[in-house]
């Protein structure tokens, strides 16, 4: 298995892009839902803060010290999904990347062999920080790919990291000829 800081690493980049996502948008458009099941910016930060502090928290007998009040069960389905109005950006980034720090500090202290078990599953436990770290890996990436299609839906922005948008060099012509390629392929099955 790989090394635990390149472990880290790995993580800290999916952070790192969900976050960054929130940058230069409104107010508005981090909160705002783009898709049928309402996926939105902020939401995401919200839900990876309550996911990361569970996963690489309790688990592992080592809980996040602050509560999380979005963390209880008997709210509504998907209250870890969106932000309310007393819930600025900046708390609720303050807040993942606290979450992160103590994630950091279990993964740290504990080494990638510690043991814990994970409540909400009942298949496979137990589970090893190595194991959780590749999970949450895999969620993080998740998130920030979500968030970087919503960020583009609320206004246009795309890209992997700042100063690396891994993407085609292209001006807003460009783009336009392009999307309307494919599109003209994709109506060859209409």
């Amino acid at each position: 298995m790989a090394d635990t800081e390149d472990l880290l690493t790995y993580l800290q980049r999916g952070r790192d892009a969900v976050v960054w996502k929130l940058d230069g948008a409104s107010e508005y458009d981090i909160r705002r839902p783009l898709t049928s099941t309402g996926t939105n910016l902020l939401g995401i930060v919200k839900h990876l803060a309550m996911t990361e502090a569970g996963y690489l928290g309790s688990t592992f007998g080592r809980p996040f010290p602050e509560p999380i009040p979005w963390s209880d069960p008997t709210l509504e389905l998907n209250a870890d999904m969106w932000a309310t109005p007393d819930q600025s950006r900046d708390s609720l980034v303050d807040l993942y990347r606290r979450v992160n720090a103590h994630a950091d500090e279990t993964v740290r202290t504990l080494g990638p062999r510690a043991e814990g078990t994970v409540p909400w599953w009942t298949a496979k436990n137990p589970v090893t920080v190595e194991y959780i770290m590749v999970h949450l890996i895999a969620e993080t990436h998740r998130h920030a790919g979500h968030a970087d299609i919503v960020r583009e839906l609320a206004d246009g922005s795309a890209g992997l990291a700042p100063g690396n948008s891994n993407l085609a060099d292209g001006d807003a012509d460009w783009w336009g000829d392009y999307r309307s390629r494919v599109d003209d392929a994709a109506s060859e099955f209409l």
